[in-house]
């Protein structure tokens, strides 16, 4: 099985994130401090089944992982999310209308 965690907030507000397989909600939690916490809490959390994450922070999918690197590298995972979702959203920005 290979959950999606989605993660939103900010470093200027708290993380909340929401773990779901095939469009059915899991569970979730928020008021987190940093993602890496998010990540780490929401990965706590897996079924014994689950094999990898598919991870989205705020609507934009920055990859499908194993589970076991994860675990070993939650700081880069999380650092590559953050890369990834700046870069679309920038795009994203200069793309809207003046």
């Amino acid at each position: 099985m290979i959950v999606r965690i989605d993660i939103e907030g900010n470093e200027s507000t708290l993380f909340d994130y929401r773990v779901s397989y095939e469009s059915e909600d899991l569970y979730a939690d928020s008021g987190l401090s940093s993602m890496v916490e998010a990540l780490a809490a929401a990965v706590e959390g897996l079924a014994p089944d689950a094999l990898g994450v598919q991870l989205w922070l705020r609507g934009v999918v920055s990859g499908t992982y194993p589970l076991d690197v994860v675990a070993m590298s939650p700081e880069q995972i999380t650092e590559h999310a953050l890369n990834t979702t700046m870069a679309i959203e920038e795009a994203l920005r200069r793309t809207e209308p003046d």
